[in-house]
């Protein structure tokens, strides 16, 4: 009797190992661009429904054209407990097509990644609400910063500019500083334990890709967010969303979704926007600090630069955005403290997509201002160009 049921097992393994050969989904992604790509590919639940109608989710597997099971997530984009892709990365050589298979394949485990993004509100000090990758690491501040700052509290930011952190380990970072920081408030901002620190002011600039209104020579500003909601966090994309108070001589209600891919330099930025009187612009900066570094402004192709020392290196800052929504750029110039920022002027619109990032030669990533320029113009190509994904 034991031996029949054995031989049962073995025949329905077989019965369910041939199903997974055949019931299969097959991906093309083309890379049109003349250099290699590192990008994450989503796949619509939608265009998987045959797939999954018969097998849990917990089964399928991506396997590239060597067979190599690749790290996948699934994302619930808009938190209603259903998933809406499949998310796994593709590296895609310049003018080139990788193939991949969607399988069912519950003998092969899901491989785990030693990198990861992530994210998370931190009450531990005040509430940033900070975000990372195996590349950057950036922070925003929230209402009780906000309050403590109106105390008078040193230690806490009024600010809706972006901080961002240096790194240069591809390990996770957030939770490990912001620990040293509860018995030492400078743990992160000394760069001693060879993985990066925290030199960057913010102040009321606009950081690292904040968002503001140019009126009149003047720079209007929203305080700090006001609620933070993680949407997702995991192996390959991090995403949440901020809201802040009605802010400007306009009345501007703002909801930011921000969003970080594995082995990317650039957080994806998309601010909605409600007005109470129409807006002449939405304006997205980068703090200039003591007007010491370099900038570039590069309207036609959607790319801006700002290259500047810190410490004993430098630091490439940049926005890209799709050129046609862009009026005008400057590099804006005040004696003020926080007041001299690069200023990407864009025209109106109720929802705002742009990108932010930067990159540290300590990391090893960048040598040189051209290198930090030639991420800028690829990722400018890039969204210009997507990738073609077919599915078969």
């Amino acid at each position: 009797m034991k031996k029949c049921i054995i031989g049962l097992i073995c025949a329905i393994d077989c019965i369910t190992n041939a199903h997974s050969l055949t019931s299969q989904t097959r991906i093309e992604v083309k890379n049109t661009l003349n250099f290699s790509r590192n990008e994450v590919v989503a796949i619509p639940v939608d265009q998987l429904k045959a797939l999954m109608k018969e097998n849990r989710k917990a089964d399928i597997r991506i396997k590239d054209s060597n067979h190599k099971v690749l790290t996948v997530q699934w994302m619930d984009n808009d938190s209603d407990g259903q998933d809406d892709e499949l998310l796994f990365q593709a590296v895609i050589e310049a003018k080139k097509t990788n193939r991949y298979s969607i399988v069912v394949d519950r003998s092969v485990p899901v491989p785990e990644s030693r990198i990861s993004t992530y994210s998370r509100l931190v009450p531990e000090r005040v509430d940033d609400y900070a975000w990372e990758n195996d590349k950057i690491a950036f922070r925003v501040y929230g209402p009780k910063g906000q309050q403590e700052a109106l105390q008078g509290i040193k230690s806490s930011t009024l600010s809706s500019g972006v901080d961002i952190w240096l790194k240069r380990t591809d390990l996770p970072v957030i939770n490990k500083w912001y620990k040293g920081y509860l018995t030492d408030p400078m743990f992160y901002h000394r760069d001693t334990r060879e993985e990066g620190y925290d030199p960057y002011h913010v102040g009321n600039s606009r950081g690292t890709g904040g968002i503001g209104i140019w009126v009149n020579d003047n720079l209007q500003v929203s305080q700090n967010f006001v609620t933070a909601k993680t949407i997702a966090e995991g192996p390959l994309r991090t995403v949440f969303e901020l809201t802040y108070n009605p802010w400007s001589e306009y009345g501007v209600k703002e909801t930011k979704r921000i969003s970080l891919d594995l082995g990317s330099n650039f957080s994806k930025f998309e601010s909605c926007f409600e007005a109470e009187k129409p807006v002449p612009n939405y304006t997205i900066g980068i703090s200039l600090h003591k007007n010491e570094g370099e900038t570039v402004l590069i309207d036609k192709e959607g790319y801006y630069l700002h290259w500047e020392k810190m410490d004993d290196a430098f630091v490439g800052e940049g926005i890209v955005v799709h050129p046609k929504v862009v009026e005008k750029s400057m590099a804006f110039k005040s004696e003020t403290p926080d007041q001299s920022n690069l200023l990407v002027i864009t025209r109106p619109q109720k929802k705002l997509i742009y990108y932010a990032g930067f990159a540290w030669q300590k990391s090893g990533q960048i040598k040189t201002r051209r290198d930090w320029e030639l991420m800028l113009q690829q990722k400018a190509a890039m969204i210009a160009t997507p990738l073609i994904i077919k599915i078969k």
